[in-house]
């Protein structure tokens, strides 16, 4: 089983878009290496980005959800 890095952003942004994979029947993976690390009990200064990642078969309509989503946002 392959996953995928979809997109990197903002908490706020990949929750948002985590959401609208959700209702269309796609479960991404959230990674978050600074919460992570804090969790850990390690300090870390980092850019506080989150990556959402998919499975490889579900690429293509995964895509299409995002960019809805960021044009949407105006990005």
């Amino acid at each position: 089983m392959a996953y995928i890095k979809l997109y990197e952003g903002s908490f706020i942004i990949v929750q948002l878009i985590q959401k609208k994979l959700e209702s269309q029947g796609i479960v991404p993976v959230i990674k978050d290496e600074t919460e992570s690390a804090r969790l850990a009990g390690f300090g870390v200064f980092g850019s506080g980005n989150q990556q959402l990642f998919i499975h490889e078969s579900e690429e293509r309509e995964a895509l299409k959800i995002v960019q809805k989503a960021l044009a949407g946002l105006g990005l």
